[in-house]
């Protein structure tokens, strides 16, 4: 479900705080069970602090600790604390500074105040005071400034790695607060896409993304990747060229959204010429894509997806003239990562690239990336709740592309072909997909089907 509006009915706020409180239930679980591993008394948990420049007095944007905004929903309280212990009504220490020189964080309020003990403090030394007893006998999660008095950060790492394991498991709260972030994503994504079929600069997509998304650029998740022609072939570009080129072939847009602490991460590709092959080229790599979210399913394990993708992606290759060998002999000898250089996609959550991909139990280890794909970047066996993107590309990197040229495999492709592709960039398609007992859910074509 959506998360309602400021004005929303009561029933909204209602069903909300119900999917919140089992949240919360969850996390207290959790806590008590990583507490006791690690034979600590209270988890505590700073916001995090703000960073300033070095040999400057400006401040970095500033980040929330993600072990915080797990709790609350709150992205811009530095200074803030969260305590949990077992059997008690978790504690918020809520920074409301005296400060005349920026705008102040209004007091706490809404659906979610009730299911916390809040104290408000006006300096951050204060903090002190309303913290345990004792903080030899707490599991402190932070980075190292935002230690307070004898609070420090120790992080033990059974207490990270419970934690850490079972964020993958998504509540019906944490669903509900990716949807509405993939709401808001999609809206920009099509205010997006109306701005490059216009003409627009990669700079002037960007700012009606961002307008369309009601979030800057230190609200959203990540810095959006916003490419044009052949500037799609770099994975994670972000020059934003300030003049639109004189003709427009091809747009990937990687963009996301947030909402109270959570991501979207969706990324698509259009063609200016609808009916040319460029355009049949997406739609193939589209219907793949489809058919990959379809695979997130209890029990698959990730790393097969990312190996189907890649003989998926060969046999596009291959229908298309590109490739001059078979899918299954271009995967083999490596040559289909030439053109699908990146993994199949990641968890995703509090963190874009949710925490915890490789690991094989809740107690640490870890799953190895298959031989070969030094980028894939979950290797883990799918159960319900765990949310995970999948993006399938298909790119003409010239540096990729000379690698190819100069090797033992150069006749595998038709190089012709290929150079009537480089031109616009290359293709990248991504979905947020929820793994269920039943069908996955897939919540970016549900929102995209919805405008």
């Amino acid at each position: 479900m959506n998360a309602p509006a400021r004005n929303a009915a009561p029933s909204a706020a209602a069903a909300i705080d119900a999917l919140y409180a089992q949240h919360i239930a969850e996390l207290h679980r959790r806590t008590e069970q990583a507490l006791a591993r690690a034979g600590f008394d209270h988890l505590v948990v700073p916001s995090g602090s703000l960073h300033y420049q070095v040999f400057d007095d400006r401040d970095y944007p500033y980040a929330v600790n993600p072990q915080f905004k797990a709790w609350v929903p709150l992205t811009r309280n530095p200074g803030s604390w969260l305590v949990a212990t077992p059997g008690q009504k978790p504690k918020l220490i809520y920074l409301q500074p005296f400060d005349y020189w920026h705008v102040v964080p209004q007091a706490p309020n809404g659906w979610w105040v009730e299911h916390f003990d809040v104290i408000v403090i006006r300096k951050p030394e204060e903090a002190l005071a309303h913290l345990p007893k004792d903080a030899a006998r707490c599991a402190i999660l932070g980075e190292p400034q935002s230690a307070l008095g004898d609070f420090v950060p120790n992080n033990p790492q059974p207490v990270i790695d419970y934690l850490e394991y079972h964020r993958a498991f998504k509540t019906p709260y944490e669903v509900a607060m990716m949807r509405e972030a993939t709401r808001i994503g999609v809206r920009a994504h099509r205010a997006a896409e109306a701005a490059f079929r216009a003409g627009a600069s990669e700079f002037d997509i960007h700012l009606a993304y961002c307008a369309a998304a009601r979030q800057d650029c230190n609200e959203l998740p990540y810095g959006n990747i916003v490419a044009l022609n052949q500037n799609g072939a770099v994975l994670h570009y972000m020059e934003l060229g300030r003049e639109a080129p004189a003709q427009s072939r091809s747009f990937l847009i990687d963009a996301g959204a947030s909402h109270h602490g959570y991501a979207c991460d969706i990324t698509r590709t259009y063609a200016a010429d609808r009916a040319g092959e460029f355009q049949a080229l997406i739609d193939a790599v589209d219907a793949a894509q489809r058919a990959m979210c379809d695979q997130v399913r209890v029990g698959t394990d990730y790393k097969r997806i990312h190996l189907d993708a890649h003989l998926a992606l060969a046999g596009i290759l291959k229908e298309f003239g590109v490739l001059k060998i078979s899918p299954e002999a271009a995967v083999e000898n490596g040559v289909s990562g030439v053109f699908f250089p990146h993994g199949i996609g990641h968890g995703i959550g509090l963190q874009v690239h949710e925490v915890a991909g490789f690991a094989a139990s809740d107690r640490g280890g870890r799953i190895d990336k298959p031989a070969g794909h030094p980028y894939l970047r979950l290797t883990r066996v799918l159960e319900p709740g765990m949310a995970v993107t999948i993006e399938p590309g298909l790119y003409f990197v010239d540096l990729l592309l000379d690698g190819l040229r100069q090797g033992e495999h150069a006749g595998s492709v038709d190089w012709s072909r290929i150079e009537q592709f480089r031109p616009f960039g290359g293709i990248r398609i991504e979905d947020d997909v929820v793994c269920t007992e039943a069908a996955p859910i897939n919540l970016t074509r549900d929102e995209f089907a919805a405008v």
